[in-house]
């Protein structure tokens, strides 16, 4: 039963304190998203926020933390926007790719330690964005440029101690950090959505949130189904005699998951896609050309016909992106030579590495197909209700990327019981 895992996880002090710590954590995150930056008018931020929808998916990652305008309320935004950047470089500078793939774990450390120097300035240059445009929308005051230096570089440090927080429980083996405060910050709001859905019930909308409710299940349904789902490739290890025993001669297979990527891509697609965005808003009180032109993006990427197919194609693409990046046939080609293993009926080294491609890209097509048709599922029903689309759309992302965290991290709790259990055997 799932309560004596529990009771199992809390009886290993190592594993224990390594949920304890996330939970602290979680609650430092949530201490920080409450402290607001000087000079709000709640009033003109919350007329902002119910004008400016895509704010609102924003704020859904920042767990709250930006229509608080807190000294978090960048969340992880820049960090993954700067990961994005290092993983798209690596397609164009070849060293940056042996650097990642090659160089072992030396190499992937420098590699993070690029990632983390360039979310320097990409936290800077966005919380100067955003604060110029919160005083054009007099959701704040004027600042001082004393005040206005002192803010960007709070904002700053505020986003680098999340990507900090981040790795640390990376670190823990428990679940992907980013993910996870992703998660914290979503699941920290879900009690003021209910309240709001509470406090403006209107019975003749009760079809669509039915409907909600009905697509719900289902996007959980296909969420387990697609992140549980396995191609299995049989892999056979050949008999090999050492001293006076013999090894090999079993027959195995090799776990190919439907979408290795997990939640990565829809995080990756939110964050692309909020960026050009929020430029827009940003330059469109500019005037003249260029606040025409900002005005134009601005209102297509409002559009939700245009949001969703855009939306769509981006998960798709980073899905397979991702994937490229992570997943090398060529090494656990290069591996199972070592070990003596082979694919039956399948040559060893490159034929196998080929043969693992194949099998690769026409799995992932129907994962990547699927996890996009769930990301853009309640923008249909949104449009086909005539309920407000950005609400479905950020309560459908928000309940995909929770159900997807929840069951990576619960695999990765099993691993670690498991890894015990064989100890103790």
């Amino acid at each position: 039963m799932w309560y004596q895992k529990v009771i199992q996880i809390f009886k290993i002090r190592d594993l224990r304190n390594k949920i304890l710590f996330i939970l602290a954590i979680f609650a430092l995150f949530r201490l920080m998203a409450n402290i607001p930056i000087p000079g709000i008018n709640a009033e003109n931020l919350k007329d902002f926020f119910g004008q400016f929808q895509m704010f609102g998916l924003l704020n859904v990652f920042t767990g709250g933390a930006l229509d608080n305008l807190s000294i978090v309320m960048l969340g992880l935004g820049p960090y993954i926007t700067a990961v994005i950047i290092m993983q798209l470089l690596t397609m164009i500078f070849p060293q940056l790719e042996r650097m990642y793939k090659e160089e072992g774990e030396a190499g992937r450390q420098k590699f993070n330690q690029y990632g983390r120097l360039l979310t320097v300035p990409l936290a800077a240059l966005q919380s100067y964005g955003m604060l110029t445009l919160f005083q054009r929308q007099d959701v704040i005051g004027e600042l001082s440029p004393t005040l206005l230096f002192t803010s960007i570089i709070t904002v700053t440090a505020g986003a680098l101690f999340l990507m900090w927080l981040g790795e640390l429980i990376s670190e823990k083996g428990i679940g992907n950090g980013v993910s996870l405060m992703i998660f914290a910050g979503i699941i920290a709001d879900f009690p003021n959505n209910i309240r709001q859905m509470l406090v403006t019930w209107d019975p003749a909308q009760f079809p669509a949130y039915l409907l909600f409710f009905g697509m719900a299940l289902l996007i959980i349904a296909g969420v387990v189904l697609i992140n549980e789902g396995r191609r299995n490739i049989p892999v056979s290890y050949a008999k090999r005699v050492r001293g006076m025993k013999m090894y090999g001669g079993v027959s195995t297979y090799l776990p190919l998951n439907v979408n290795p990527a997990g939640v990565i891509p829809i995080i990756f697609a939110l964050s692309l896609m909020l960026f050009p965005s929020m430029v827009a808003n940003f330059l469109s009180g500019a005037g003249g050309t260029i606040g025409n032109i900002a005005q134009q993006i601005g209102a297509w990427f409002e559009n939700p016909l245009v949001y969703g197919i855009l939306y769509f194609f981006l998960v798709v693409l980073f899905t397979y992106f991702y994937t490229a990046v992570t997943f090398d046939p060529k090494a656990i080609s290069g591996n199972l030579q070592k070990m003596g293993g082979f694919i039956p009926g399948i040559r060893p080294g490159q034929s196998t590495a080929n043969f693992m491609y194949y099998i690769l890209n026409r799995v992932l097509l129907v994962g990547a197909l699927f996890l996009g048709s769930i990301a853009v599922m309640p923008s249909i029903v949104g449009g086909v209700t005539g309920v407000q689309v950005f609400s479905f759309l950020i309560g459908g992302t928000a309940l995909l990327i929770v159900v997807s965290v929840v069951l990576e991290t619960m695999r990765q709790i099993k691993a670690q019981l498991q890894m015990r259990e064989y100890e103790t055997f």
